[in-house]
């Protein structure tokens, strides 16, 4: 085999993993040109077209399809193999790739990740915040982050947060103009900020009280993909938006939002990082999930 034969080769699976040479670039850090000439050249080499192109897509062949077939046990054991080699490290070592909701990254990473990355100076922590749901091993993850309502079955779950709460706001001169709810069926008689996820599905709000449960689609002229976009525009007096409690808990107490119908707002099980179980923890995989449980138990 030439030696650069294995590095076409992983290059093929990446693009063909995400139908796009710019994701499989970045997954290995390398440019577009870069993935494009292994594309070319393995093409070459073998004497067919691995992939159909267009300006907008990028698919398999049959012929690709075929080789994908054949290839993705190979490349996993030869991952399984390199991995294998870190125990004999003295620390864990190698990516890390988490897929995770933007406002995880937002609210977590910050906590997380200096403490982390200092303990272990070998491992290099790739975070691709994603409000789609996505399945992660398709997508070259080691693992992801979503509540656990969203975990697959058959994966590995470990608690990453706390407790999480939603908060309903607006700002005080919306909230002065329009009047409190005092029922979640009263917005339907506001602007509320809506939230589309990737997919297209629009968020419908929930709220719960005892043994009561609303589903709502509420009604407004915005809707937003970023629930930091939201949360902007409710502080702008647009509207109420439905976000984390500890999103807007600062902004609470400065006064610049204003929360309501906070008994039908309660306390429900927080984010997990999840894994498969059926697949090998990687040392840089097993080296986070240990340093959230000690986090977790402090």
């Amino acid at each position: 085999m030439r030696p650069d034969n294995l590095s076409h080769l992983a290059a093929f699976a990446a693009v063909a993993r995400h139908a796009s040479f710019r994701k499989a670039g970045a997954e290995l850090t390398l440019t577009t040109s870069a993935i494009s000439y292994a594309i070319r050249n393995l093409e070459e080499r073998l004497g067919v077209m691995l992939f159909h192109r267009t300006t907008r897509s990028v698919s398999l062949t049959e012929a690709g399809q075929r080789l994908l077939e054949r290839l993705e046990p190979a490349l996993f054991d030869v991952s399984e193999a390199l991995e294998e080699m870190n125990n004999f490290r003295a620390t864990p070592a190698g990516t890390l790739r988490i897929n995770m909701p933007r406002v995880t990254a937002q609210l977590l990473l910050p906590a997380l990740l200096p403490q982390f990355l200092e303990r272990y100076p070998d491992i290099q922590f790739e975070a691709v915040d994603n409000d789609g749901l996505i399945d992660i091993v398709a997508s070259g993850f080691d693992a992801g982050i979503r509540f656990l309502e969203q975990v697959p079955e058959d994966m590995i779950a470990v608690p990453i947060s706390g407790q999480q709460r939603g908060a309903c706001v607006a700002s005080p001169e919306y909230v002065a103009r329009h009047g409190v709810p005092l029922h979640p069926n009263d917005l339907f008689q506001h602007d509320c900020i809506r939230f589309r996820f990737p997919s297209g599905r629009l968020y419908k709000w929930e709220f719960e009280q005892g043994a009561k449960k609303l589903e709502l689609d509420v009604r407004g002229r915005l809707t937003l993909g970023d629930l930091r976009l939201a949360l902007d525009a409710s502080l702008a007096g647009m509207g109420f938006t439905l976000v984390l409690d500890d999103q807007v808990r600062s902004l609470v107490a400065e006064g610049r939002l204003v929360k309501v119908l906070e008994d039908w707002c309660p306390p429900y099980p927080g984010f997990m990082l999840y894994y498969p179980r059926q697949r090998r923890v990687t040392s840089a995989l097993r080296a986070f999930v240990e340093f959230v449980r000690d986090e977790r138990a402090v």
